[in-house]
């Protein structure tokens, strides 16, 4: 399972392009679709650099779970454009549902936590390497809004996803003398259902919400998991009062 990663562009910054890869698989079988998929993203992400131009863009191939491929990706950050400024840490992988607790395994649990926890781990520690100097600018992790509400993921993944929320808080109590910010976004799957009628939630729904968090009218935010649902996690779905009720023409 593989995912694009993107260091967010502004008008003044350079975009890095990478793909980012969970190298675990569940049966010899499934190998081949994983390696299609992941010559797929490799694609993609060289494409994305070329047509915003390779004197802004660069694409580097990394796996997240593997500390020196996370490790060199910051390295040619650096070499290339100078600094760091803003990091997204947002490669994750998802598993069968399995609503059992007895039929969940361990395996399964350790490899959707390397990837989704661990991954977001390697990526923190290396960015903060090369921001604490500077001593300014932003990490993100992608928290989903799992994390807001039981009951509507596996165990495995709402597990990898709480985890991010507390990561995000202790790393911001930690970062936040250098003035470097450390916020969580937290989107519901797209497409999403939502309590405001007529309202889908999208991609772009989500770029301009990270994009908001690395902004300067964000410079006051920091240890905060935005919640991105339409609403979806204020209600209960269990009761679904307002969902019967009439709605006033």
């Amino acid at each position: 399972m593989a995912n694009t990663f993107q260091f967010l562009p502004r008008p003044s910054f350079s975009l890095i392009c990478v793909e980012l890869k969970g190298l675990e698989r569940k049966q010899q079988g499934y190998s081949s679709n994983i390696e299609q998929k992941s010559s797929l993203l490799i694609s993609k992400g060289k494409s994305v650099c070329e047509n915003i131009g390779l004197d802004k863009a660069t694409f580097i191939h990394c796996d997240v779970t593997t500390e020196p491929d996370v490790e060199n990706a910051i390295n040619v950050t650096l070499a290339r454009y100078g600094k760091l400024d803003i990091m997204i840490n947002n490669a994750a992988i998802v598993d069968d549902l399995k609503p059992n607790i007895l039929d969940n395994d361990l395996s399964t649990f350790e490899r959707v936590m390397k990837v989704n926890v661990a991954g977001v781990f390697l990526g923190t520690k290396h960015a903060a390497r090369a921001m604490i100097p500077a001593r300014s600018w932003q990490h993100h992790y992608d928290g989903k809004c799992v994390r807001s509400i039981g009951g509507i993921i596996s165990h495995y993944y709402s597990s990898s996803k709480h985890a991010i929320v507390g990561l995000t808080k202790n790393i911001a109590a930690e970062l936040g003398q250098y003035g470097i910010r450390v916020n969580c976004l937290s989107p519901h799957f797209i497409p999403a259902p939502s309590t405001k009628k007529g309202v889908a939630l999208g991609e772009d729904d989500v770029a301009e919400a990270a994009l908001f968090l690395a902004s300067d009218e964000a410079k006051y935010m920091s240890g905060h998991n935005l919640v991105l649902d339409g609403g979806f996690t204020v209600i209960n779905p269990a009761f679904g009062l307002f969902a019967r009720a009439s709605p006033v023409e």
